[in-house]
């Protein structure tokens, strides 16, 4: 271990060549999603309108590793390897003994962690013959990533995005609309969907499971459209681990095995991504690292959700998974986290936490913000609000050991950075970011409302 060392920067030949899938190694199996109809587990036939047959299949897959494709692979060479960072700034003004690392995702060219799976899809899509993807997007970074990808690979992409980031962040849909993409805000006049929403409340701010159900039933109602997804689903995660399996290789080089793993949760894509490599080797061989689920207090679905079936989206349109869920029909408060703005946890991860395997801790904005500046101000990249909560959690580790004296490895997953969130460090700034007191009524009110299994 070198204490002077600041980052560790893999070669392209050491790009991993496989994604590694978790569920191969749980000890009980994951409970199957469901038609919504009939009740019965969802079979390839039933997902074949909306995905491409090879993400349907690493949907269902039990095997470890799932190769990643050449031309993947080569588009990803755009900015993966990514570097891991020694954060000795952070640490110095702490004044921890802990020694933390973080993984930057940030350096891709939509600016987060997205890419590495809108990349994936847009390839499946591609060679299966799609013409044209829906998608939505909270606060933006998926639909940039999705746009990005859709430029590389000739695809036509829609974005429904969420209606109080698509004001909160006009950046963000600038940049998707110059790699192409055509973005409306969610609720919108485009579906029938979003049609019955707005005449009900014509201010309505959106939601993920909103904007899902818009691109759902667009995908559904075009035979040259498929949809993609974000977060969530087991694919998804399975295109992330390519984050925690680079960490690992670059800890490797450091001569260090982490104790603490932490990222944000939301959907649960980047947490999955990046700890799952991890809990791996927990499952397989022991090791006694603890990984760490930081999510917002405004919308805690790890931490006060309930774990039952229930839809992923708004309009009650998807298969019903098995989740940690706050309800379908839960509406979060318009924080700056859009991205973590979501009602369920991804199966995987839900299952994760049902199995001990990961803990989860809520935090409120300002807090999360306060933690973002003082790494601003420490290692100079400006973060995502989405990655804030990460950051918080970090420090909130570095400070435990500070108290016990105790020397622990963290290391914690930047998702993205916040250059196009200067509205919201804007409202920080000036003191008037607001927290939001738990919504302990309206949850209660749309956990009523779950799907009858």
């Amino acid at each position: 271990m070198n204490d002077k060392l600041r980052k560790v920067i893999l070669a392209e030949k050491d790009l991993p060549t496989s994604w590694y899938n978790i569920a191969a190694d749980f000890k009980t199996p994951l409970p199957a999603p469901l038609n919504p109809l009939t009740k019965k587990p969802v079979g390839p036939a039933d997902l074949a309108p909306l995905f491409p047959a090879e993400c349907i299949k690493q949907e269902v897959s039990a095997e470890r590793y799932i190769e990643i494709p050449e031309e993947v692979q080569d588009k990803l060479k755009l900015y993966r390897p990514v570097p891991l960072f020694r954060a000795l700034e952070l640490e110095k003004a702490l004044d921890t003994p802990a020694r933390i690392y973080y993984k930057y995702e940030g350096l891709s060219p939509s600016g987060s962690h997205k890419s590495n799976t809108a990349i994936a899809q847009a390839f499946y899509n591609k060679k299966e013959g799609t013409k044209r993807i829906a998608t939505e997007t909270g606060a933006g970074q998926w639909g940039s990533a999705l746009c990005l990808a859709g430029a590389l690979f000739g695809l036509e992409i829609k974005v429904y995005m969420v209606k109080v980031s698509y004001n909160q962040k006009p950046l963000r849909r600038l940049l998707m609309e110059t790699w192409g993409g055509k973005v409306v805000a969610s609720p919108s006049p485009d579906t029938e969907y979003g049609r019955a929403v707005l005449a009900k409340d014509p201010q309505c701010e959106g939601s993920l499971g909103m904007a899902i159900s818009e691109a759902v039933a667009d995908a559904l109602q075009r035979d040259d459209t498929k949809y993609s997804l974000g977060s969530v689903l087991n694919h998804v995660i399975l295109h992330q681990t390519i984050i925690g399996l680079e960490t690992q290789k670059q800890l490797e080089i450091c001569g260090e095995q982490a104790d603490i793993v932490i990222a944000c949760h939301g959907g649960g894509s980047n947490f999955g991504g990046f700890a799952s490599p991890f809990i791996g080797e927990k499952l397989r061989s022991g090791a006694r690292t603890r990984c760490i689920a930081i999510e917002p207090f405004s919308c805690p679905s790890l931490t006060k959700g309930k774990y039952a079936y229930d839809f992923g989206d708004t309009a009650g349109m998807t298969p019903i998974m098995m989740m940690h869920t706050l309800g379908h029909d839960y509406m979060p408060p318009g924080i700056h986290a859009g991205g973590l703005r979501y009602h369920g946890s991804a199966p995987l991860v839900s299952h994760m936490l049902k199995e001990g395997l990961i803990e989860a801790r809520a935090v409120h904005q300002k807090e999360s913000f306060d933690a973002a500046v003082l790494f601003a101000k420490t290692e100079g990249f400006l973060p995502a609000p989405e990655s804030s909560h990460a950051i918080r959690g970090a420090i909130d580790e570095a400070l435990q050991c500070q108290k016990a004296g105790e020397q622990k490895t963290i290391v914690f997953n930047l998702t993205g950075h916040g250059y196009f969130d200067m509205a919201a460090y804007e409202k920080y700034l000036n003191g008037r970011l607001e927290d939001h007191e738990y919504p302990a009524e309206a949850i209660a009110k749309s956990l009523a409302k779950l799907p009858a299994v």
